[in-house]
């Protein structure tokens, strides 16, 4: 059986979602359309390998945070919840910057890119 508290949560996240309109899930689902058009633009572009780079991954930050906030529906979520996640994120975000260096190899490999 469920206890007052988690009767009380079920009935707050029902009433949140009875809210979401879904103009604003099209805007976001238009938003992330636009960012994934610009990336594929940006793969055929001649441009500096670094700086495409920098571009894809911040536009691909952009798109998990839309994605998570509206359709894994973090944004309508309990706090104790965004801190376990953001927690994860931030754990992963650090575990890339370890492993940072290996991505540059592709630099000194000689495959061609220029």
């Amino acid at each position: 059986m469920m206890d007052a508290t988690q009767l009380a949560l079920e009935q707050r996240v029902a009433e949140n979602h009875r809210h979401h309109a879904k103009g604003q899930f099209l805007w976001v689902w238009a938003a992330l359309l636009v960012m994934t058009g610009i990336e594929v633009y940006l793969a055929y572009q001649n441009m500096d390998l670094i700086r495409m780079l920098s571009i894809l991954m911040g536009l691909s930050l952009i798109k998990a945070g839309l994605i998570i906030g509206y359709f894994m529906h973090l944004k309508f979520e309990i706090s104790a919840m965004k801190w376990v996640t953001m927690s994860s994120l931030v754990f992963c975000l650090a575990m890339m910057l370890v492993f940072l260096p290996d991505a540059y190899r592709i630099l000194h490999l000689g495959v061609g890119v220029k």
